[in-house]
């Protein structure tokens, strides 16, 4: 097949990338590089050297004699560019990675949440609507989260993407109907993916579009099968309290002897996948497209849950690391259940990775090589929810300081 990976430079777009390429399709990544830019902004780095997305792809050709195509392009503000694009190419399928990723990159200040509802909502937008106007007929496959859901506790396992209610007709008889799982998205990154289903919906049901939305847990671990292939090729890996995932976080600060930041209770349940499970599962998505005029296919891309305060104490125990209870700068409820429905991928053939010993002493040796890169100023997660919230965690820095000291 012939792929776009728009956002293939990023975090799951790159492993992505590879590993579709090393299937033998061909693959072009579509990249605005905001996501260097955002580096550049923070004043962080990835904790793992990363090369130009060009010389990346050089590396690629070079270990395995397969191209990798890359257009500079921005989804959100080049529509015409975009609409000549898929004109020109007529992808066969597109693989949608390209928005602002980050729940507390999201929360900063009210620039950066206009910046996020611009971004992810304009680039599914132009996207969807560039995809009818050139009349191709590509399989497009989204990367969600499992955050549009939230993380309440209602008392069941949240279904793959719908859910069978019953209402009352005018006529006082029972009808069954089935609608869109009800959002209740945690932060403004989370309702921009919530937004995306709307849109989804609609261009399914209107113009016949052929979509997946893949509503995805949290990812951890740092290589695939094809990122070991050559040191160059190592995926991006974020350890700062904006971009860093919870589990990464973890074992790194557990790497360079620094407290394990456990935010409130550490009661938060969440879901989690292994990145080389999550560049599975898109390939399996891929393998599977709706028939047109089906309505969007919906997939829960997760493999397991689990406690924060859980994590931190497996990890605490693997390493020797000290945790550190620190007030919790989001907006949520300091303990929820979640089970979480996953029967499609699984029927797909998905073996899952679960968390083991080996994988997550993996990261830490990937951190000990590269504790060099590490600010530990960027460490702490200091991205506050409310202003109220704000307010509350600048009021406590002696325990601040004392736990990251």
């Amino acid at each position: 097949m012939r792929i776009a990976i728009m956002g293939g430079d990023g975090f799951v777009g790159w492993p992505t990338t590879l590993h579709l390429s090393n299937r033998g399709h061909e693959v072009h990544i579509l990249d605005n590089l905001s996501r260097r830019w955002i580096d550049t902004e923070l004043g962080v780095q990835s904790l793992t050297p990363m090369d130009s997305i060009q010389e990346r792809c050089r590396i690629w050709h070079e270990v395995t004699g397969r191209r990798i195509h890359f257009h500079l392009l921005d989804l959100a503000k080049e529509y015409e560019r975009l609409k000549a694009w898929l004109a020109e190419y007529r992808p066969d399928a597109i693989i949608h990675f390209a928005e602002q990723r980050a729940a507390p990159y999201s929360m900063k200040s009210d620039r950066h949440k206009v910046y996020t509802v611009n971004n992810n909502v304009n680039a599914t937008h132009n996207l969807l609507a560039a995809m009818v106007e050139t009349e191709i007929d590509a399989h497009l496959v989204h990367l969600g989260t499992m955050g549009v859901y939230g993380y309440g506790t209602v008392g069941a396992a949240i279904p793959e993407g719908y859910l069978e209610v019953q209402i009352d007709t005018l006529e006082g008889g029972p009808a069954r109907q089935e609608i869109l799982y009800p959002t209740r998205p945690g932060s403004v990154y989370h309702m921009t993916k919530s937004l995306d289903q709307i849109l989804f919906q609609f261009y399914a049901q209107n113009d016949g579009l052929r979509i997946t939305d893949l509503h995805q847990g949290i990812v951890w671990g740092t290589h695939t099968a094809e990122t070991r292939l050559h040191v160059q090729l190592i995926n991006r890996f974020d350890y700062d309290g904006d971009y860093g995932t919870v589990l990464n976080r973890f074992l790194i600060q557990a790497a360079i002897g620094y407290p394990l930041t456990v935010h409130g209770t550490g009661g938060q349940t969440r879901a989690f996948i292994h990145i080389q499970d999550s560049v599975r599962c898109i390939e399996l998505a891929l393998s599977d497209p709706p028939a047109r005029g089906e309505r969007v296919k919906i997939f829960n891309q997760m493999t397991e849950t689990h406690r924060v305060r859980d994590l931190a104490h497996m990890v605490a125990d693997m390493t020797g690391a000290e945790i550190a209870y620190l007030p919790n700068p989001r907006k949520e409820a300091d303990e929820n259940e979640l089970v979480v429905e996953n029967e499609k991928f699984l029927a797909l053939g998905l073996e899952p990775i679960t968390l083991s010993q080996g994988l997550m002493e993996e990261i830490v040796d990937v951190a000990r090589k590269y504790a060099h890169r590490i600010d530990r100023k960027r460490v702490p997660a200091v991205s506050a929810w409310t202003k109220e919230i704000a307010q509350r965690v600048e009021r406590d820095p002696e325990r601040r300081l004392k736990s990251v000291s």
